[in-house]
């Protein structure tokens, strides 16, 4: 999975060994990028297939949002707690988790990446999303 963030911080340390706690292969494709660029890589590494799944933060989680849902094919959620992690991944087949560094606690944060990983899609939910126009 892709970890990406405009700027290094002891919640962005805790979000790679969480990852890496709950056995996931982090490849942190930007640090210290400015934010759109911080979206953009890692939506182009979920985009192209070289990971499945990939986390972005700056400071709010807004823009690295916006940023990484310009990627085709990436659908980047910004989460401020499990349930709402939860819910993206399985209504919305979210690929991409966005996090705030100004607001999140390490123990919120631990929880996101623990149920947006483990949450599986629900295929007829995300079936309706897909009969949308655009």
């Amino acid at each position: 999975m892709a970890l990406g963030t405009d700027e290094r911080s002891s919640l962005v340390d805790e979000i790679g060994r969480s990852l890496i706690d709950q056995g996931h292969d982090v490849v942190l494709v930007a640090e210290g990028d400015p934010w759109p660029d911080v979206g953009r890589s890692v939506g182009e590494a979920v985009s192209t297939g070289d990971v499945d799944r990939g986390v972005v933060c700056c400071w709010t989680g807004t823009g690295v949002s916006i940023a990484a849902n310009k990627v085709p094919g990436v659908r980047a959620a910004l989460c401020t707690d499990a349930e709402t992690a939860r819910g993206a991944r399985r209504w919305n087949d979210a690929n991409v988790l966005a996090l705030g560094l100004r607001l999140t606690s390490p123990e919120v944060a631990r929880e996101m990446l623990a149920a947006f990983f483990d949450t599986e899609v629900d295929d007829q939910e995300v079936e309706t999303l897909r009969r949308l126009p655009g």
